[in-house]
């Protein structure tokens, strides 16, 4: 059966890994709509290219580069808030949720309509609305699959598992470009020493992230939401090679591990195979023999606070991820622009949430959570 799929951030990283994977399976697999941010000519290319039959750009000043690029193709088109609505809107079997970003949870909650599946790459959704994601999931009937290389992983391992099974689920990290480097030369890395990730080529946001291992962070907070754990059931190892990328301890003491090869494109393969194994190429399968000796070890929190102060908004729940989440958006981009330090990162989140009432409730719905965030945004650029 041909599986029609949406694609919101067809730009990305993951969107170019979605997109390979469904060429790779063309009498399986079809784009139907493409979503994009503010690159016109890139967006229309990838439509043309996958024969999408609507193209959305998030920015509304691009309409008119937009339309200019689709001229002659056929494809409808539009720009803005209301256009990325039209095509989440559209009929599809499979919605690809890539948008990075607190950007991306309004489109992923309008994606959640009876009888989808969504794959979700973007954690910021469950980060800063994870109870309402879930229980609309819920009600609606949506399947939600992870497409993080981590939580796709601990997916497959549980199984059939119930909950109740599992004593610990851990989250491998490769502990970015500064997984060796001292405390001091953190304090002085240059964004483009940031951004030379070892193992993957992503967006600048998440690159960050991964460097000052906040990326990890909001993947346990994503992992309490995705699979209903304590936070105390969560755990975080640094694996260099990134070929284990989850691991399940279950209540009998049996540990059970996802390996792949570090590319997102198995992930993706996964979610849209649904429940029908896709086949991949051969340079994606992988062989034990020739991999380098796997290490394991503790992430250092003295070095990498980011992943502390998440942990700590995970344990204490309510609207501190949503804060905690907004604040470092401000605060990388306030990096890349050269207006703070790598370390200034994790000094502005930690700020901006320690002048956060602890008390505030989880956000109940779509609204809720984007009020938080832009509340917390606020305080993060007034303290810059």
């Amino acid at each position: 059966m041909l599986r029609t799929v949406t694609l919101l951030g067809a730009t990305g990283s993951i969107g170019r890994s979605t997109r390979e994977v469904v060429a790779e399976n063309p009498d399986r697999l079809a784009i139907s709509a493409v979503v994009g941010g503010k690159d016109a000519a890139a967006l229309a290319k990838v439509a043309i290219e996958t024969g999408a039959r609507f193209a959305a750009l998030a920015d509304e000043g691009g309409a008119a580069a937009l339309a200019e690029a689709l001229s002659g193709s056929g494809i409808a088109h539009g720009a803005g808030r209301s256009a990325v609505f039209d095509a989440v809107a559209m009929p599809s079997d499979i919605v690809v949720s890539a948008i990075s970003g607190a950007a991306g949870l309004e489109a992923t909650f309008a994606a959640l309509t009876p009888g989808r599946v969504v794959a979700l790459a973007n954690k910021e959704s469950l980060v800063c609305a994870g109870a309402a994601v879930m229980a609309r999931a819920q009600a609606v009937g949506v399947r939600i699959l992870p497409l993080d290389s981590e939580h796709n992983a601990l997916f497959q391992v549980l199984g059939s598992e119930p909950i109740s099974a599992i004593r610990t689920m851990t989250l491998t990290a490769s502990g970015g470009p500064f997984r060796t480097w001292s405390v001091e030369d953190i304090a002085a890395a240059r964004p483009e020493q940031a951004l030379a990730h070892p193992n993957y080529a992503m967006g600048a946001k998440i690159t960050i992230d991964s460097a000052s291992m906040m990326n990890k962070g909001l993947e346990l907070i994503e992992a309490c939401f995705l699979f209903g754990l304590r936070h105390d059931q969560l755990d975080v190892l640094v694996h260099p090679q990134q070929i284990v990328h989850g691991l399940v301890t279950f209540r009998d003491g049996s540990v059970s591990a996802g390996m792949a090869v570090p590319d997102m494109r198995v992930a993706a393969a996964h979610c849209l195979g649904v429940d029908g194994r896709l086949d991949a190429p051969p340079a994606r399968f992988l062989d034990l023999a020739l991999t380098a000796p796997l290490a394991f070890e503790r992430p250092d929190l003295v070095r990498f606070p980011a992943l502390g102060l998440a942990m700590a908004a995970l344990a204490q729940g309510g609207a501190m991820p949503a804060i905690l989440n907004a604040a470092n958006e401000i605060a990388v981009a306030a990096y890349l622009a050269g207006a703070i330090s790598f370390p200034g990162i994790a000094a502005l989140v930690e700020a901006v949430c320690s002048q956060s009432a602890p008390q505030m409730a989880a956000p109940a719905d779509v609204a809720a959570a984007l009020a938080i965030d832009q509340d917390a945004r606020k305080r993060a650029r007034a303290l810059l």
